[in-house]
């Protein structure tokens, strides 16, 4: 996501590599605000609803991205990135809190290690996805002032698969079980069997 608002703040927008990103800070911003707060509510709350309805954000948050032209304001970026940092916040803490507390005690470093290893394989899945779309589009040829229509819609695809793929995470993480449910009926056989 960050290498392709990168390119579309520079080349769309006129923005130097330095003003692009201070302007891209804003979503990590967010998301380390309501992280916390994220992870608190999804004691709270099923993690389930919370880690879908953070998907359903940043399913919002990347539409509005595959919507956007030379013309879209920087308010309108700056308050998409925004929607993605809180939708990434809404996700990924209680996604993690329902990984690890699935969980028995003595397998925490490898569901933490599974985390991390899903995680960096989506960033470089996303960044491959970018990549072919570019390719697809573009071909091989150099990203310039006078590739910019290609350029814009390269971008606008891209965004557009990723706001797919993020609908179908939203729709599995629906589907799992609710923890609090399964962690109630394990207790309940527990102390029937010592009862």
């Amino acid at each position: 996501m960050a290498f392709l608002l990168s390119l579309y703040l520079q080349y769309m927008k006129g923005f130097g590599p330095e003003t692009a990103g201070l302007i891209l800070v804003a979503q990590p911003i967010v998301q380390a605000v309501f992280s916390p707060l994220a992870g608190r509510l999804s004691d709270r709350i099923e993690p389930r609803i919370v880690a879908s309805a953070g998907m359903g954000l940043c399913v919002m948050g990347l539409s509005i991205f595959a919507l956007m032209t030379v013309q879209t304001s920087l308010e309108m970026i700056l308050a998409s990135l925004a929607l993605l940092g809180l939708g990434f916040a809404l996700f990924s803490s209680p996604n993690t809190n329902a990984i690890m507390s699935s969980v028995d005690k003595g397998d925490y470093g490898v569901a933490s290690g599974m985390v991390s290893t899903m995680r960096l394989i989506g960033q470089m899945m996303s960044l491959g996805i970018a990549m072919l779309t570019f390719t697809v589009i573009m071909g091989h040829v150099e990203i310039s002032a006078e590739q910019i229509d290609l350029l814009m819609v390269s971008i606008k695809m891209a965004f557009g698969i990723f706001a797919g793929l993020c609908v179908m995470g939203t729709l599995f993480s629906l589907a799992r079980g609710n923890l609090e449910r399964e962690t109630e009926v394990v207790g309940t056989a527990v102390w029937r069997k010592w009862n």
